[in-house]
């Protein structure tokens, strides 16, 4: 797209150095900052809690807020607030609907809520889910993807909406079973994924034309460019997320694709820096089809030069999958000549979990309940520990340990380092699951299905 060049200039700055303003104690985003990397600077958190019941009194559990029946999304802090996407709880005559909640941080409070009806077709918006995009708070606004595949934009104090961009009536998009990818707002720029996606029913992608990553103004809500690269080669849905870095000097934003490459665009214009073939270590069969259908969901997270980013996809299934660590220097199809390491085969199951990286160590976590220790530089496997149970959420580094909540609720604390050690196992909180620990202003932030969870103090 054809910019003014001061336009453009001003742009690029803006992208270059925007990463750099968010407030002290705060998280945002998915992620935390633009980079995705999942580290905290908090310090002082708990090391153990509890409700009130047969066991004893409660313990460091400041409030729980109530969600819907089902909730697929983080929480983010921010202004003393804490917001979270799920659906409307199942009760008679009640319109099923995805919800955007935004509780007080002080007392769990409930200050507003934005709900958005499901669209009749379940292949789109499936009924038994809500809303899944993880928000992402800037200045005073939020933006998040809606399950009626809408990237809105509403004013974070009390829930008004400014803007609304309907990806399906305005650029074409269909979408598999749901929208779930986590806008991304650097300099004036919101980023997202559309959802554009392969039919649930034919596995066909009937709008290959239409844009699966777009650009947009954060104040108009006006699409600024847009890309359709992976085209008619999406495998099942996109779900995930963009994440922004700068490598000597230049500014990048990932779009992970549902046909399997990661995708580099110079933000301010969409121009393609680089692209990789994350689904390269697959074998296609005689006829041509992919070896799975894993994607990429897991958003990528930028460390230094470096990308990492994990393969997988909820809906195909478990099975061998890929830890890459990419060279985010190199310009154009990177796939033969970019990857600086890999992790896979036997060591690395599929994954929908983003990263954290540590003082020179990698912690990511697999589909089947693996957590692993890798080293940055070299791609070894330093540990790896079976948590006997499914993860989807993605660990967190902070207050001097790794925290990683499991498909049974369990909180796993453990020593930061390359030697294995576990330190603490938490009991679940009542109706514990698939979720990752979030922390902002002292505070730990544990998602269940039904409750959100402020532990601490």
């Amino acid at each position: 797209m054809n910019l003014p060049a001061s336009r453009g200039v001003l742009i690029a700055l803006l992208l270059a150095f925007g990463a750099a303003t968010l407030p002290a104690g705060d998280w945002p985003m998915l992620g935390g900052r633009p980079d995705r990397n999942m580290v905290a600077s908090a310090t002082g958190l708990p090391r153990d809690w509890a409700v009130a019941g047969p066991g004893g009194p409660a313990r460091h559990v400041r409030w729980a807020a109530p969600l819907g029946d089902v909730t697929y999304g983080a929480p983010v802090v921010a202004a003393g607030r804490v917001l979270i996407g799920t659906n409307r709880a199942e009760s008679p005559g009640a319109e099923k609907a995805g919800v955007l909640r935004c509780f007080s941080t002080e007392d769990g409070r409930l200050l507003w809520e934005a709900v958005h009806p499901k669209l009749a077709d379940d292949a789109e918006d499936d009924s038994t889910i809500g809303l899944c995009s993880t928000p992402c708070v800037a200045g005073e606004e939020v933006f998040y993807v809606s399950n009626r595949g809408e990237l809105v934009c509403r004013d974070v104090r009390d829930g008004r909406e400014i803007w609304s961009l309907d990806f399906r009536a305005r650029l074409g998009v269909e979408v598999n079973q749901a929208s779930a990818s986590s806008p991304l707002v650097v300099g004036e720029l919101v980023f997202a994924l559309t959802g554009n996606a392969a039919h649930p029913r034919t596995g066909k992608v009937r709008q290959p034309k239409a844009p699966s990553f777009v650009a947009v103004d954060r104040k108009t809500g006006r699409v600024v460019w847009q890309d359709a690269s992976p085209g008619g080669r999406i495998l099942t849905g996109q779900w995930g997320s963009p994440s922004h870095g700068v490598v000597d000097g230049v500014a990048q934003v990932l779009f992970p694709g549902g046909d399997g490459w990661l995708y580099a665009f110079a933000p301010a214009d969409g121009r393609l820096l680089w692209k990789f073939n994350c689904k390269a270590h697959e074998k296609a069969s005689p006829d041509g089809e992919p070896d799975t259908t894993f994607s990429l969901v897991a958003a990528p997270v930028f460390a230094g030069h470096r990308v990492l980013v994990a393969v997988g996809e909820p809906e195909a299934g478990s099975g061998p999958g890929a830890l890459r660590c990419i060279d985010a220097r190199g310009r154009g199809d990177l796939t033969a000549t970019g990857e600086l390491w890999r992790l896979g085969g036997e060591d690395f199951n599929d994954s929908i979990s983003t990263v954290a990286v540590h003082e020179g160590l990698v912690y990511a976590a697999d589909a089947p309940g693996y957590i692993h220790c890798v080293d940055l530089g070299t791609g070894r496997r330093l540990w790896v520990h079976d948590a006997k149970a499914n993860i989807w959420g993605s660990p967190l580094v902070a207050d001097g340990r790794l925290w990683v909540q499991t498909a049974d609720g369990e909180v796993l604390q453990f020593a930061l380092g390359r030697e294995l050690r576990l330190l603490v196992k938490v009991p679940a909180l009542p109706d514990a699951g698939h979720g990752t620990p979030v922390t902002a202003g002292g505070m730990l932030y544990l998602t269940g299905q039904r409750h959100l969870y402020a532990v601490g103090g």
